[in-house]
């Protein structure tokens, strides 16, 4: 992985990422990717390789182009500069229809259409398979029924979704994401809006598919989650042009050091070692100067 240097906060470290046994190639990766809003450079430079059976947590302060980076990901925004490639495949090159088969995306949020049930909603993760006009397989149907069991949202199934709350919206989505049985998910703040029983079921969830060998890529708000569940962490942090660049790219010890705290989150805490990764206790702000 090559990362950029940040001539604020100070060289950007970068640690190779250790593989899950008989993970393949890579999967999802970027090369010198540049984005701008009305030429006002939001991301510069960004160089990753993600891995299948990788579990990675998208890090930083609000406006740090979490987001945005997902999106690039996606297809969803063009980049100004630089490449993106799923499966050694050119992203812009291929059709949308393609780009969902391989990789599937739950949003921050979304509108659903009210009219629709729950699973109504679940099986449209199948429409990449389905031709015009063509009704789901008994095979398009199992899939959604084992989705909706992994993501608690069976007794949901029948219910309109304007009668959900956020919370159960959103494990909707991710339901239907899973539809799409793609090698790879991105999700934009997955947990947000669900309750703490289902942010670490979820999580759970999450994790299990990686372990099967599915790539995960996730922004993440909660640096202790952040640090249970992801094998690896990416930074995203400014410089001194206020660019958004990698601040550091490895295992949650890795990236999460004081001094990644200080410079990016303006925070300090205790770092306790944990089996296979780190907690952060007694975080308080820095007072600014």
């Amino acid at each position: 992985m090559t990362q950029q240097k940040s001539p604020v906060l100070a060289q950007t470290t970068k640690q190779t990422p250790v593989l899950p046994q008989g993970a393949k190639p890579v999967l999802l990766s970027t090369q010198d990717l540049c984005f701008a809003y009305d030429n006002n450079t939001q991301l510069s430079n960004i160089n990753i390789s993600c891995y299948s059976g990788e579990f990675i947590g998208l890090i930083g302060a609000n406006g740090a182009g979490k987001s945005t980076l997902l999106k690039l990901l996606l297809g969803l925004l063009s980049a100004n500069k630089g490449s993106v490639e799923v499966n050694g495949q050119t992203l812009k090159k291929l059709k949308r229809r393609e780009i969902a088969k391989q990789i599937a995306f739950v949003p921050q949020s979304i509108d659903l259409p009210f009219a629709f049930t729950v699973e109504e909603i679940v099986m449209m993760g199948r429409n990449p398979y389905l031709g015009p006009f063509q009704l789901a397989t008994n095979n398009d149907q199992s899939i959604v029924k084992e989705v909706l069991s992994i993501t608690d949202t069976v007794h949901l199934q029948d219910r309109k979704v304007n009668q959900l709350s956020g919370g159960e919206k959103q494990r909707v989505i991710i339901a239907r994401a899973l539809a799409q049985q793609c090698e790879c998910i991105l999700l934009d703040e997955p947990i947000a809006s669900l309750d703490i029983c289902h942010q670490f079921e979820t999580l759970d969830l999450i994790q299990s598919l990686t372990l099967q060998g599915k790539l995960a890529i996730t922004a993440i708000h909660d640096l202790n989650l952040a640090a249970r569940y992801c094998s690896r962490l990416i930074l995203l942090g400014k410089d001194q042009q206020d660019d958004i660049c990698i601040v550091a790219d490895g295992s949650p010890a890795h990236v999460l050091s004081q001094k990644n705290l200080k410079d990016c989150f303006n925070i300090k805490a205790d770092i306790i070692p944990q089996k296979q990764s780190i907690q952060l206790h007694n975080i308080a702000p820095i007072a600014r100067k």
